[in-house]
């Protein structure tokens, strides 16, 4: 199935863990065969690495934070134009196809 969630999109979370519940972020990664997104500034972990030396690089030791992947039904796409979530349809022209607002009818890309 076709992921209509693109990289650079403004997504809102509806879904899943209550203090993520209604964070919007930009699309940093999309990862199509596991059907889950990258948010920017949403789901951050953090690991603790420790001192790592691998073909004469040393890695340094501390803590990382990293955004966690979500998966894409818990993401919804904010429409450009009207700033509201939507779903997304898709109109087919001469010109190929194209997203398009389900709320305020408005070409997405």
């Amino acid at each position: 199935m076709r992921v209509k969630i693109h990289k650079g999109d403004t997504v809102e979370v509806i879904s899943g863990k209550i203090e993520e519940q209604g964070k919007r972020g930009e699309v940093i990664k999309v990862l199509p065969d596991e059907h889950r997104v990258v948010i920017q500034g949403v789901n951050v972990h953090t690991k603790h690495q420790r001192q790592v030396q691998t073909q004469g690089r040393t890695i340094n030791p501390g803590r990382i934070k990293f955004e966690s992947p979500l998966d894409i039904s818990n993401v919804m796409l904010v429409c450009p134009k009207c700033s509201e979530t939507t779903r997304i349809g898709i109109q087919r022209d001469d010109d190929g196809s194209h997203r398009v607002c389900k709320k305020c009818r408005s070409l997405i890309d």
